[in-house]
């Protein structure tokens, strides 16, 4: 006798391949459309072959990345064909005045912008219609109304804005993702609480310029928990430290620009309610290379500001970023950036040689340096980075810290990976768990241990779970 399916069985749900390139602000939107397709019945399939059409969220901001997202736009339709394009390089103007994906790839079902989860909504709809009402479905997997999240379960991103006000000469993202808007501070708060209730044990705050928070609404009042909250910086990283300190998690600041007011959050950091950790893009540190870089904060005060900072809390991390050999950039100008290097002592940095990109100002600025020389001086930078981290890393021998647990096969009996408040997840060092000293020690991923610093490893810690 034959099999008879029933038509639930029968029905297999839609199933939809995605790509998220990019950043952290782009990989929260992957997330948002990710937590959409499922609460609509959709499934996620690991390969292009296996999947009814393809979403690819794309980077467009430097040339390497664009031709990365060309590719692999390239890749999903040769092996798919059907191709739905989102993301920064989305909004990008190509040489014959068109979409740049559009004249790459003609045969894209669909191309749309950043943060636009609805327009790809939309073109998924048209293309492989939804099989469930989302206002009646649940979402599997999600964290209630954080929903879907691509990292690990043990920590997440937190986008509290969009877009930038700044007009950086090196940087096109303000015409890709447009001008600041702050989300408001109720709806970040109920996703941060949301995140910590599911188990996220490290809250990483991330936007374009996290200082600027509620600029562009005035600082307005939101409320959060029946209680009035201004949309601003600190207002909202005290609330985050207490939801973080009464679920035993960690919240670490990004993207934060050298403003005065950021000295306000320190003595939070001092009385251990937020990581005492800032993630700080200088990107130089010659007054004069910054006026033409149309860098906000000045140049001038930031040594100052950094002194400051570690006299109010000693404990506090610094990592940031910077471009080396900028148009018209002079060895003084670069000698001045490495001796900045070594007195500030920036914990973690990482440097770029400056790539010219398609539609910044700077392709315009006089002194344009031979490509050489640009990488030339990236590898001094990066040389001096690592004197200043190294020896930054050996004053931590024989110090016990906290350590948040990336890794343990067999519940870390061999050891495992792991991380200090020092250190972001995929830019940072790891600390190097060796097999903990008692047998009865045991590690579990998203578990926080203490471990004793016994010695370093280039940019990791090397240390022993007690």
């Amino acid at each position: 006798m034959s099999e008879v399916l029933s038509p639930v069985a029968a029905a297999q749900p839609p199933k939809v391949g995605f790509v998220s390139l990019g950043c952290p602000k782009a990989l929260t939107d992957s997330e948002l459309i990710l937590t959409q397709l499922s609460a609509e019945g959709y499934q996620t399939s690991k390969t292009f072959q296996g999947a009814d059409l393809v979403i690819v969220n794309t980077c467009g901001f430097i040339d390497d990345a664009v031709k990365e997202s060309l590719d692999t736009i390239g890749e999903a339709l040769a092996e798919n064909g059907k191709v739905i394009v989102t993301g920064c390089l989305g909004a990008k103007t190509g040489e014959g005045g068109g979409n740049m994906v559009k004249e790459m790839h003609p045969s894209v079902l669909a191309v749309t912008g950043p943060h636009a989860t609805q327009e790809v909504m939309d073109a998924v709809h048209a293309h492989l219609p939804k099989p469930h009402d989302p206002f009646i479905d649940l979402v599997p997997g999600a964290f209630g109304e954080a929903g879907l999240k691509l990292t690990p379960r043990h920590y997440a991103y937190l986008k509290i804005s969009e877009g930038c006000n700044h007009r950086c000469t090196f940087c096109i993202i303000p015409s890709m993702r447009g001008d600041l808007v702050s989300r408001p501070v109720g709806d970040v708060l109920k996703e941060a609480k949301a995140l910590f209730e599911g188990g996220v044990k490290e809250l990483l705050v991330i936007s374009q310029d996290t200082s600027a928070y509620g600029v562009d609404v005035k600082y307005r009042t939101g409320f959060w928990d029946g209680k009035p909250v201004k949309t601003r910086l600190l207002d909202l990283v005290q609330a985050l430290g207490e939801l973080a300190e009464a679920h035993g998690a960690w919240v670490r600041l990004h993207y934060v620009y050298p403003y005065p007011h950021v000295d306000d959050i320190l003595p939070l950091m001092a009385a251990g309610k937020v990581l005492p950790y800032l993630d700080v893009p200088f990107q130089h540190s010659h007054p004069d290379v910054l006026r033409r870089m149309k860098r906000p904060a000045s140049g001038e005060r930031n040594l100052e500001r950094i002194q400051r900072w570690r006299e109010i809390c000693p404990e506090l991390v610094i990592r940031s970023t910077f471009i080396a050999g900028f148009p018209g950039e002079t060895e003084e100008e670069f000698e001045h950036l490495l001796g900045f290097l070594r007195e500030a002592q920036i914990d973690r940095a990482g440097c770029f040689a400056y790539s010219p990109v398609q539609g910044a100002a700077a392709n315009e600025l006089p002194g344009m340096l031979p490509e050489a020389l640009r990488e030339e001086r990236r590898a001094r930078f990066m040389a001096v980075a690592e004197e200043v981290s190294t020896a930054r890393l050996q004053r931590r021998i024989g110090a016990t810290m906290q350590v948040l647990v990336d890794s343990a096969p067999a519940l870390g009996r061999k050891g495992g990976v792991g991380r200090s408040y020092a250190d972001a997840p995929e830019i940072d060092g790891l600390v190097q768990l060796l097999p903990p000293e008692k047998i009865s020690k045991t590690l579990k991923v998203g578990e926080f241990t203490r471990a004793r610093i016994v010695g370093t490893q280039g940019h990791d810690l090397v240390a022993v779970p007690v």
